[in-house]
């Protein structure tokens, strides 16, 4: 398939809420999750949103076994999720420092929950559900906020935690030895 182009913060499409999947196991289907899985390894990401390459569908994929950007990460199993729902364990929150294949080249210190459950489907329609922590959560949590319209900036608590990669370094907002290598995502 195809390696699409990601739309940026400032795009209308990125605020909007994405509709539900209805068919599933289609060849449209199909050709979006392809074109999808392209874009996110061609960046580097984590994952990826059907909506930040401009198909406003409740799909989000991620997933990697070892990710430059995420070197001292666990491996995540490659996943599509559809129509996602997120049940959260406890209230236990961690702040970490996030980055956006939409809003490139800015890291910003976003709270996230660190025990999630997630539900929905993969492309064939079959039921996925799984209760996962840490930066898997994280991740999952990152990429299902898309689905609503919400990037990460609107997560921040604290705008003094929010920059350009290169500035957050160099002032020691932001060390850069928590730093994944900058090329991409979420």
């Amino acid at each position: 398939m195809a390696s699409k182009t990601i739309l940026r913060i400032g795009h209308p499409l990125l605020r909007t809420i994405s509709s539900p999947v209805t068919d599933f196991d289609t060849h449209e289907l199909h050709t979006l999750i392809l074109d999808m899985f392209d874009t996110m390894h061609e960046a580097s990401g984590a994952g990826l949103a059907s909506v930040q390459i401009g198909v406003p569908l409740r799909v989000v994929i991620f997933g990697f076994q070892h990710n430059p950007r995420y070197p001292d990460e666990a491996p995540i199993p490659e996943t599509v999720l559809i129509n996602p729902e997120i049940e959260i364990l406890t209230n236990n929150t961690e702040d970490a420092w996030e980055g956006c294949l939409s809003v490139p080249g800015m890291r910003g210190l976003v709270p996230r929950y660190n025990d999630i459950r997630y539900r929905g489907f993969d492309q064939y329609g079959n039921r996925i559900d799984r209760s996962v922590s840490g930066f898997h959560s994280r991740v999952v949590q990152h990429e299902c906020d898309h689905l609503d319209g919400i990037l990460y900036p609107q997560r921040i608590m604290d705008l003094g935690n929010f920059g350009f990669i290169d500035e957050l370094t160099q002032y020691r907002i932001m060390e850069s030895a928590s730093l994944p290598c900058e090329t991409s995502d979420d």
